[in-house]
């Protein structure tokens, strides 16, 4: 009891500590007390920009009411610095440069005594009649948090970091910055791999001449060389008083942060209820509890574990994916979460557990293992790894450097299928892969892929020569034998049109016979896949509006091996299009954000070729490709052709920009039509609507 009562003590001390940083003093502030210094300081310094501040007259003309933000720094030797401006009009950006660079000399902030760089945040209302009373600006200590109205990050230890740009709101940091709320955001962890997230953290990716989009998920410290990521969450901070009132709206539940360590701890949860109207009975629920450790040692290692405690009932047609995949001794497999117990009337119980290291030991290298999920590719979809399986463990090396991303990638797999576990362990398989990525001009990006799957021999694990970090593996699995391992490899491609329209591509190559693709034979042995895809930020000049359109098509037999526990599969699910194989899709996505609202819309529609008649038609790659209905006259959509349609729209409202957690409010349509109805492919209409509250932190992929 003793021991727990000094680690009690210890970290409040840490708390505690952290709150000895004193406000700039400003101009006839010189009597004021610790106590009133920072009223003072927002009431004179807001004063005298008001009183200087001039609206240019085309802004008059237009009538225009509006808030022009501004970011700026009062250095270590009182100057006023700043940062970064925000407005609708470049002449309001100018006039509050103009400004601020006519205010006098501060005496600087402090920090255990000494002079340090502290950054405040003024909101100016116009026309200027409409300013609220003065000491509206805002400032962040170095660990309670004061907040007065729109919150920005102090810098502390003292460094000075590069302006904004206001034009494309970007920043290159090269010194390192303590964020008091947000020290993950100076950190090597991973960023949460949401689409939602990414659309948006792609378009400050895209403004860059030498960046990287093709390997998901971002470090941290690497975007936060595009974005300034403290100014995305603090300038959406809601005015909160007491100490539950941050940790609600605004922060993480619990941190502590010093000089060389940190880490926060946030209880996570995705709590849902809805109803399908394919089930005149049920409603459908997920009630997630989750606990989420993150911290660092030092500035080059950091940690993070996730731990979800899950039960939840679906619409029908994912309970009944969940049913008829079921692993060795389970009652179901989730998807994308993975394998499920029974818990009362028709529902599943599954727990989740996800976790890594990461280590930068330089500029040029990072290293990861843990248990998780990766993404390939710029699109919805990847066809070459996607995050719609299970979580695995994996070991992963990112280099960079010049022009060139070189990812390595390990990985350890499962087939779950009771039907090849042995004492009822699942089957282990293995896949090593490399993503190379190249820029090879400012705007068009090419990138090569390769991937090879090899499965647990009687007295091996992994073959020591996938190991080798460069390498192609098709010369190894050749050595191997075509029992040894099964080899894909691909070509992708992403073309910046202008800073707001990009293209992408991929094409993934599993087999090729060049003699049989123009000779209209419908070749079996012809297996890949396509996609092709554009997105437009602030489509149509409305800022923050979002629109994707992609196709996606793969030819039947795709994934699949002769051997099927050397499929590119994991925990019964594809690693690549959640399709599987013998389909064409074409997907539309339109997403618009304003403040802490949110809205998208999403379509996917396409047909998918179907098993029928106990023959394999190539749509299903858990079927040895042996069993194959022919050798020639293969063609896309053979056997039972479906048509799929499925709607989704959703809105809702940001409660907790630390930890992504959002209230919303959906609906699904989905349309399964086959051309023949059969008990396994049997027509299935549904709607389904359901709200909640939930962590969006992951994909979670029902589009199928």
């Amino acid at each position: 009891m003793k021991y727990l009562f000094i680690i009690i003590l210890l970290i409040s001390s840490n708390v505690l500590l952290g709150q000895e940083d004193i406000y700039p003093i400003y101009k006839g502030c010189d009597a004021a007390s610790e106590t009133t210094l920072a009223s003072c300081f927002n009431q004179n310094l807001t004063k005298d920009v008001l009183a200087a501040f001039e609206v240019p007259n085309n802004v008059k003309s237009d009538n225009y009411k509006g808030t022009v933000s501004v970011i700026f720094l009062v250095t270590k030797t009182g100057e006023f610095e700043v940062l970064y401006v925000r407005s609708a009009y470049k002449e309001l950006e100018a006039e509050a440069k103009r400004v601020f660079a006519l205010l006098p000399k501060a005496q600087p902030a402090t920090y255990n005594g000494r002079p340090i760089d502290m950054r405040f945040g003024l909101p100016i209302q116009i026309p200027l009649g409409s300013q609220p009373t003065p000491g509206k600006i805002t400032k962040e200590s170095t660990e309670e948090n004061v907040v007065v109205n729109t919150p920005i990050t102090p810098v502390t230890p003292p460094t000075t970091p590069t302006p904004l740009n206001s034009n494309t709101q970007k920043r290159d940091i090269q010194t390192a910055v303590v964020s008091t709320y947000f020290p993950e955001h100076q950190s090597e962890l991973n960023i949460p791999f949401s689409h939602s997230t990414y659309d948006e953290l792609s378009y400050y990716y895209d403004q860059n001449e030498n960046s990287h989009t093709g390997f998901k998920p971002f470090l941290y410290s690497e975007t936060s060389k595009y974005v300034d990521l403290d100014l995305q969450k603090t300038s959406l901070f809601k005015d909160k008083s007491s100490k539950w009132g941050k940790k609600l709206w605004n922060e993480h539940f619990f941190k502590v942060q010093k000089e060389d360590y940190w880490f926060t701890i946030d209880p996570l949860f995705d709590l849902q209820i809805g109803k399908d109207n394919s089930n005149d009975v049920d409603y459908t629920y997920n009630n997630t509890r989750a606990i989420q450790i993150q911290g660092g040692l030092g500035k080059n290692f950091n940690f993070s574990a996730s731990i979800y405690e899950s039960q939840g009932r679906f619409a029908d047609y994912i309970n009944d994916f969940a049913r008829a995949n079921k692993p060795t001794e389970s009652y179901g497999l989730v998807p994308g979460r993975g394998k499920a117990k029974i818990f009362k009337t028709n529902s599943f119980d599954y727990p989740v557990a996800e976790a890594y290291l990461t280590y930068t030991p330089s500029k040029f290298f990072n290293f990861q293992f843990g248990h998780g999920k990766n993404f390939v590719g710029d699109g919805y979809r990847s066809l070459m790894l996607s995050d719609a399986a299970s979580s695995y463990p994996h070991l992963k090396i990112s280099t960079q450097f010049w022009k060139i991303k070189y990812t390595n990638t390990w990985m350890w797999l499962e087939d779950v299928r009771p039907s090849v576990n042995v004492d009822n362990l699942s089957a282990r398989k293995f896949v090593a892969m490399h993503h190379l990525s190249y820029n090879v001009t400012k705007r068009l990006n090419v990138s090569l892929f390769e991937a090879a799957i090899t499965k647990k021999g009687e007295n091996n694990g992994f073959d020591i020569n996938y190991f080798n970090p460069i390498i192609f593996y098709r010369a190894v699995e050749f050595s191997r034998g075509s029992r040894g391992g099964n080899a894909i490899i691909g070509l992708g491609t992403k073309y910046k049109v202008s800073d707001n329209f990009s293209t992408y591509t991929q094409f993934v190559l599993d087999e090729l016979t060049i003699g049989k693709i123009f000779d209209g034979s419908g070749y079996w042995a012809n297996k890949f896949g396509i996609q092709m895809g554009a997105k437009y930020y602030n489509a149509f000049n409305v800022d923050n509006l979002y629109l994707q359109g992609e196709f996606n098509v793969v030819r039947p037999y795709t994934f699949s091996h002769k051997d099927p526990i050397l499929n590119y599969a994991h925990y019964n699910q594809p690693l690549g299009h959640p399709w599987g194989s013998n389909f064409w899709e074409f997907v539309a996505i339109a997403r618009y954000k304003k403040d802490r609202w949110f809205g998208s819309a999403k379509i996917n529609m396409g047909n998918k070729g179907f098993d029928i008649n106990g023959l394999n038609y190539g749509g299903n790659i858990y079927q040895s490709y042996e069993d194959r209905t022919s050798d020639t006259g293969i063609d896309l959509l053979q056997g039972n052709n479906t048509r799929i349609f499925i709607a989704d729209f959703q809105g809702g409202y940001l409660v907790n920009p630390a930890t992504n957690t959002k209230l919303f409010a959906g609906i699904t349509f989905r349309k399964f039509n086959p051309a023949q109805a059969i008990t396994d492919t049997a027509i299935d209409n549904s709607t389904w609507f359901t709200f909640g509250l939930k962590a969006d932190l992951f994909n979670w992929y029902f589009d199928f």
